[in-house]
């Protein structure tokens, strides 16, 4: 049980509190970009997943996947109302179809009182809220077995996948080796070069998915993720965004009863 404290508003530091967990080896942006968009009564606090010599490998994840559940309860045991989890990749490391990863996080919820989102999933909530249908995947730095497998993912959860491609598919690397050297940061017009080439590939989608946290430099070098272009973007693209940060925070703010401040894209929008 969730300790009774946490459910009386003068014990707890802010009136809304979210946990974020991120993969290992990442010193993850989520709750300092959450906190940049939300008012000064919302707090966040991140847990990293403690997983030895972490490699990235998919088979990882599958070893690792009760952690995800530790994360909860001991977000749960020091008052946050709601939990996310950062990373596509979780939702179908093993395979898992969106139907069972729905019924895992209701679990997880319900068990520790604290709505627990993986990113993988907002994604669908998302489009599936927007009323999208036609999709086009920029699967960004994502290796090719990520990149298939949240393919797999999206059709599964009954989206028309019209194309998908990661940076090397494209062009924009020669070997997937080196967008990996990248470590996740990329030049800042790769933001936009790549999301015209998605449009180009599919241009009668109703909206661009982005999997990942890719992060792009902007012009004093700070890098940025999706949340933070996102607006810029769909103005570039014709098209909404449907990032898997963006959608990810869409999900908590629904879940606090609250919302985002200053100027977004589509999604985050519709919220304020």
């Amino acid at each position: 049980m969730k300790p009774e404290r946490w459910k009386i508003l003068k014990n707890k530091l802010f009136t809304y509190q979210v946990g974020f967990t991120s993969p290992p080896h990442d010193f993850d942006a989520a709750p300092s970009d959450f906190l940049r968009i939300s008012a000064d009564n919302v707090g966040a606090h991140g847990r990293m997943l403690h997983v030895p010599d972490y490699a990235h490998e998919l088979t990882q994840r599958v070893d690792n996947f009760h952690l995800l559940e530790e994360f909860v309860n001991c977000m749960s045991n020091n008052g946050a109302d709601v939990c996310g989890q950062v990373g596509t990749n979780w939702v179908h490391c093993q395979g898992t179809t969106p139907d069972e990863i729905n019924d895992i996080c209701k679990r997880i919820s319900d068990t520790y009182e604290t709505p627990f989102h993986m990113a993988g999933y907002c994604v669908v909530e998302a489009l599936r809220d927007m009323g999208v249908q036609r999709i086009a995947l920029n699967s960004v730095y994502y290796w090719p077995d990520w990149r298939d497998g949240y393919a797999r993912f999206l059709k599964e959860a009954g989206f028309d996948l019209v194309y998908y491609a990661n940076f090397t598919d494209m062009g924009f690397f020669e070997t997937q080796q080196e967008c990996n050297d990248c470590i996740w940061v990329f030049d800042g017009d790769l933001a936009q070069r790549s999301m015209q080439y998605v449009v180009d590939q599919a241009p009668d989608v109703d909206a661009i998915v982005v999997n990942g946290m890719p992060n792009f430099r902007r012009a004093d070098g700070l890098p940025q993720r999706i949340v933070s272009l996102d607006r810029e973007l769909e103005a570039a693209i014709g098209k909404p965004i449907v990032s898997s940060d963006t959608a990810l925070y869409w999900r908590i703010f629904k879940s606090l009863g609250t919302a985002p401040i200053g100027s977004h894209g589509q999604l985050l929008s519709s919220l304020q």
